[in-house]
């Protein structure tokens, strides 16, 4: 799991391979990715929108932006949580993505909470120390 706190706001990741979505002879690799965002300060803040680059193992990178996540702008309360599971295709096997939330305080305050930078990797391409 990658973990990252900033401005009241701590960000969990947790990516998993999807096997069966993927097609490694037609150059199709799909991760899930689920997501935690804790609001550990002591105002609401509310989720706006969205921005990633995703970077393949060839280094090339996509930009993604966007309103809220899976179609909602949450409120999170202070000690609350939102999660949602999202989904990210590459063309090679392993990549890298990283982002930020675009966040605001009930007093109107805008701010950026950093997503963890993550890694993309299969299973049965991981390196194992012994």
């Amino acid at each position: 799991m990658y973990e990252h706190e900033s401005s009241g706001v701590k960000i969990s990741v947790m990516p998993d391979y999807l096997e069966d979505e993927s097609d490694p002879d037609e150059g199709r690799y799909v991760w899930a990715y689920t997501i935690e965002i804790e609001n550990t300060g002591h105002e609401a803040v509310q989720l706006l929108a969205r921005k990633w680059v995703i970077t393949d193992s060839m280094g090339r990178t996509e930009h993604v932006q966007g309103e809220g996540v899976v179609g909602e702008q949450p409120v999170i309360e202070p000690g609350e949580c939102f999660r949602y599971t999202s989904g990210a295709p590459l063309s090679t096997p392993s990549g890298f993505m990283q982002g930020s939330y675009e966040m605001r305080r009930r007093n109107g305050e805008s701010f950026a909470a950093i997503i963890p930078g993550f890694s993309l990797d299969r299973p049965t391409d991981r390196v194992q120390l012994h």
